[in-house]
């Protein structure tokens, strides 16, 4: 498990992060009439900025690269 959550790192605090905001802009900017699907529940709006906190934060992960030793050749 502690290995999975030092890999993952940037998306656990993008995801954190995104949290945090979506809480805010609920509270902040929220949803009056109550129609809007993302901005009218916190919960909702949590998830949603968790969700794009994470894809964000991932995207700038780095590969790592492979070794020739690594690589199994068909030979």
């Amino acid at each position: 498990m502690k290995n999975w959550m030092v890999k993952n790192k940037l998306a656990l605090m993008g995801a954190l992060l995104g949290a945090v905001a979506g809480y805010v802009y609920y509270a902040k900017v929220g949803c009056i009439t109550g129609t809007c699907a993302i901005s009218s529940n916190p919960i909702n709006s949590t998830i949603y900025f968790a969700i794009m906190g994470s894809l964000a934060f991932s995207a700038f992960k780095r590969e790592t690269k492979k070794k020739e030793n690594d690589v199994i050749s068909e030979w």
